[in-house]
């Protein structure tokens, strides 16, 4: 996958620890509060190869350093996330397994491997033992409201537009937006989301519960998110990191369970004939017309 920035920034933090470097993610660290940076606007900060595989990193980064009381998740550019990068992630469909598998089952042990590993880089934020704050603008979709809904609380501006969107693209959302929602919004609301893939704006989400706040413009997001970090980070570390590890005791088994499910059954079902027709769809720039095969 191409990018403009041959030189990618380097965590501004300090310490002895190696900068982080990437192509798609930055941090910055003010006082005891780190942001990290959704930092591809040119793609709407699409989620593709190089995100699933510095976000972890990004959050070891993050979780590692002593002075970090709080994370913030912003975006740089006019959205958070327009979601999976459909056209670098193609591979995801199944159809062609790693190393020339070329059986039913090498393909579908392929794509559960890489389904689960790209889970796994979303439960690198819900994993974190220091709260998680997603201050969301623009377009949250698909892969971005994974992200968000493992984060511990979220902000939106007044632009922001939210889509579990999976199932216009005739994919079964995989990566937590289905095991960790329904504690967050109720099932009756996810299922809605989930099986019609409708856009909601900021102010449903806040209805519904899966935005705490809803402020004026991406400015005063960012200083909502500041002022929320610091609010936190002003409190004693171990018992707030103390406080999240309680709260998210009793959810972690059940989403790994769900996580798993979804992953062997996306195993089975991923490459369907409506996948190869929402690509198609996407490319062309068109409606999907899907036929359940």
């Amino acid at each position: 996958m191409a990018h403009d920035d041959p030189t990618p920034p380097a965590a501004e933090h300090g310490g002895d620890a190696q900068p982080f470097r990437s192509e798609v993610l930055s941090i910055e660290v003010d006082g005891h509060v780190a942001t990290v940076w959704l930092d591809r606007p040119e793609k709407r900060n699409a989620l593709g190869p190089a995100f699933w595989e510095d976000l972890p990193r990004a959050m070891e980064c993050v979780t590692g350093d002593p002075d970090v009381r709080v994370v913030v998740i912003a975006a740089r550019g006019p959205h958070f996330s327009v979601g999976l990068d459909l056209t670098a992630m193609g591979g995801l469909s199944g159809q062609v397994g790693p190393g020339g598998g070329s059986s039913v089952a090498a393909r579908a042990a392929a794509t559960r491997a890489e389904v689960l590993r790209l889970q796994a880089s979303v439960t690198s934020v819900a994993t974190c033992p220091k709260p998680v704050i997603a201050a969301v603008h623009g377009y949250c979709i698909g892969g971005g409201v994974d992200l968000i809904a493992a984060c511990d609380i979220r902000l939106a501006s007044a632009d922001a537009i939210f889509s579990v969107r999976e199932t216009k693209v005739a994919i079964v959302a995989d990566l937590g937006s289905l095991q960790r929602l329904p504690g967050i919004i109720g099932r009756g609301h996810m299922a809605e989301l989930a099986y019609t893939g409708k856009d909601i704006d900021a102010t449903r989400a806040a209805e519904i519960g899966l935005v705490n706040h809803v402020v004026a413009d991406e400015a005063a997001l960012a200083d909502a998110a500041s002022a929320l970090a610091s609010e936190i980070a002003a409190n004693s570390p171990l018992a707030v990191q103390g406080t999240k590890a309680v709260l998210s005791a009793a959810d972690h088994r059940r989403v790994a369970e769900g996580l798993e499910y979804v992953a062997v059954w996306n195993a089975a079902f991923l490459a369907s004939n409506d996948l190869t027709e929402a690509m198609g769809a996407f490319l062309e720039k068109r409606p999907a017309t899907f036929s359940g095969t």
